[in-house]
C-alpha cells in the first residue's frame, strides 16, 4: 500500500505541458496569434477574421528583480488627486479587510480591499498616516504598491469633536432606520465614524 502510494506521488502531475498554464513573465513581449485557433475559424467562417484571443491581450510583465530593493515605491491616487506619486519609502501599513497589513519591498504580490482605517507611510523617523474611507492596494513583485482610495484625509487635518458628533448621529440614524436602505447609509457612517474615532484614540 504504502510503495503504491510512493509511487503516485513521485508520478508527474502534468503528462502533457500543454495544459500547464503559462506565467505572465513566459509570455512573448510581442503577443502571437494563435494559429491552431485561427485555422479552425477559417475552416467554418471563411469570410470574417477570427477575433482576438485572450492572450492576443496579455502583455509580459517586468520580471522580479533577481535582489531585493532597499525601498518599496508606493503610488497613492485617490478619484481627484494624487497624493503620493513614485514615492521610495521604507514600509506603508494598510488597513485591509483582513487586518493591518504591512508591505515592505519584495513583499508577495497581493491584490488587498481596504476598509475604513490608517494608512501608514514609513520614511526613515518619519510616518505620515491619512485615514482612508475604502478602495483597494495592489503590492507587485517587483516592489511597487498602487493604493486607490475612495476617500482620504491626513490624520492631522481631523477633528475630534466631530467624528464623536458624527457618531453619535449615525447611531441615532441607526436605531431609528425604518427602510434597509436607511439602515445600511446609517451603519456605513457608523462604521467609518467608528474607525475615525479608534484612529485618533490610539
Amino acid at each position: 500500500m504504502l510503495r503504491q502510494a510512493t509511487r503516485l506521488l513521485s508520478r508527474p502531475l502534468f503528462s502533457n505541458r500543454s495544459c500547464v498554464r503559462a506565467f505572465a513573465t513566459d509570455v512573448p513581449a510581442t503577443p502571437s496569434p494563435d494559429t491552431a485557433f485561427v485555422e479552425s475559424w477559417k475552416k467554418v467562417i471563411p469570410n470574417i477574421e477570427p477575433p482576438k484571443t485572450p492572450s492576443s491581450f496579455m502583455s509580459q510583465r517586468p520580471p522580479a528583480p533577481s535582489t531585493i530593493p532597499t525601498k518599496i515605491t508606493v503610488n497613492f491616487v485617490l478619484p481627484y488627486a494624487s497624493e503620493l506619486a513614485s514615492k521610495e519609502v521604507d514600509m506603508v501599513i494598510i488597513p485591509a479587510t483582513t487586518g493591518q497589513m504591512g508591505v515592505l519591498p519584495g513583499h508577495v504580490p497581493t491584490i488587498a480591499e481596504l476598509k475604513p482605517g490608517i494608512l501608514s507611510v514609513h520614511e526613515g523617523n518619519d510616518v505620515t498616516k491619512y485615514f482612508l474611507s475604502s478602495g483597494f492596494a495592489f503590492v507587485h513583485a517587483n516592489s511597487v504598491a498602487d493604493i486607490i482610495a475612495v476617500e482620504a484625509v491626513p490624520i492631522a487635518h481631523i477633528d475630534p469633536s466631530l467624528v464623536q458628533k458624527g457618531l453619535a448621529e449615525f447611531t441615532q440614524k441607526l436605531s431609528s432606520a425604518s427602510t434597509d436602505l436607511e439602515k445600511a447609509e446609517a451603519q456605513i457612517g457608523v462604521d467609518v465614524h467608528s474607525a475615525l474615532n479608534s484612529a485618533l484614540s490610539g
